[in-house]
């Protein structure tokens, strides 16, 4: 890596959660130098999330979609970054693909892990060992670091800021009652059903909040609306607002924010959740806690670490989905804390 870099492109994650965690390797590298600027190239998407890292100069729209190559996009955008005078770039997915644009773009210094025969496109190659570095965090940070650290315990803690005007705006926009508590639910899981909690969970503590005079709100994409129509109709109560695909990303970092507390799969979300500071309570299934943790020491992990998990399967190979049937909706609602809420107050799912 260079001495002393002035100008970085880093290309970003294809993930929600993912990228809430590279705003650690963010705030990491501008401690360490802080005049660096640090471009991010990532999905269109980010860009409103990535409005929320300080630490960001600028993003750059990468036009492919999931799973695309996009050779001929690929190469045009890096002919555009070839002006912009990077002297470092940090590759962060482990595809091929995703190491052309530095190359292409002749930015000297490329830093990524050993990973699908990338060397040249990566000439400062890092060896990860996945047993000193468990974490995804501490993947990302380690990259940003020279020499490359064998483990990484001081990470800083990913932290989104939304100023005022936004929450007052997406407060005006969705009629949220100040003198209301907000009670957030995410449960969508783009990855796949094993990771979501069952609806009628969801909805028992919805129903729980609601009693204590809370509004509920949930959050999510249009993928998960089928989601969010079930958990609606099982708590028939106007105080339970289905947000999904209806919100812009700036909005659903705002109304995090603004909620009291949030319960979530593991999700993007979830992170998303922890990066504000809100009162969180995570849900894991065939995921593993340790691996993508919310990154804030006051989140609460419910996790059931049965013998068949973590699988980290898209569908219970299993077909039973113990490690999340079996959490409970009590516990979760133990763990909100919500005043003199008793078993009766939580209705038949």
């Amino acid at each position: 890596m260079p001495a002393n870099p002035r100008h970085c492109l880093v290309v970003g994650p294809s993930w929600v959660g993912d990228m809430v965690m590279a705003q650690s390797l963010f705030i990491d590298l501008k401690r360490q130098y802080p005049q660096l600027l640090i471009d991010v190239l990532a999905p269109a998407w980010s860009l409103d999330l990535l409005q929320a890292m300080p630490q960001v100069n600028t993003g750059h729209v990468l036009e492919t979609g999931h799973g695309e190559i996009g050779l001929k996009k690929r190469y045009q955008l890096a002919q555009r970054l070839k002006n912009e005078g990077y002297d470092w770039s940090i590759v962060l997915p482990n595809s091929f693909k995703s190491a052309l644009v530095p190359w292409w773009a002749k930015i000297a210094v490329r830093t990524g892990y050993r990973r699908e025969m990338r060397y040249g496109l990566i000439n400062d190659m890092r060896i990860l060992d996945k047993q000193a570095l468990g974490k995804t965090v501490e993947r990302f940070v380690a990259l940003g670091r020279s020499p490359h650290p064998r483990q990484v315990t001081d990470y800083p803690l990913p932290k989104l800021e939304v100023g005022q005007q936004q929450l007052s705006e997406t407060s005006s926009k969705f009629a949220l009652d100040s003198s209301e508590e907000l009670l957030a639910l995410c449960p969508g899981a783009e990855y796949g059903a094993a990771k979501r909690w069952p609806e009628g969970h969801y909805a028992a503590v919805a129903q729980a909040a609601i009693r204590q005079g809370w509004r509920v709100v949930i959050l999510g994409s249009a993928k998960d609306a089928e989601v969010s129509h079930k958990i609606v109709s099982l708590v028939q109560s106007d105080h339970c607002t289905d947000l999904c695909g209806k919100t812009s990303m700036s909005e659903v970092v705002a109304l995090l924010k603004l909620s009291s507390a949030a319960v979530s799969n593991d999700s993007g979300l979830m992170h998303i959740a922890a990066a504000v500071d809100t009162h969180l309570i995570a849900i894991y299934g065939s995921s593993d806690p340790g691996f993508t943790p919310p990154l804030n020491p006051t989140a609460e992990i419910i996790y059931r670490d049965l013998e068949c998990s973590p699988c980290f399967q898209r569908v219970c190979p299993k077909g039973h989905l113990d490690c999340l049937v079996g959490i409970d909706p009590k516990e979760v609602v133990s763990s909100l804390k919500l005043s003199n809420i008793c078993n009766e107050s939580i209705r038949e799912r």
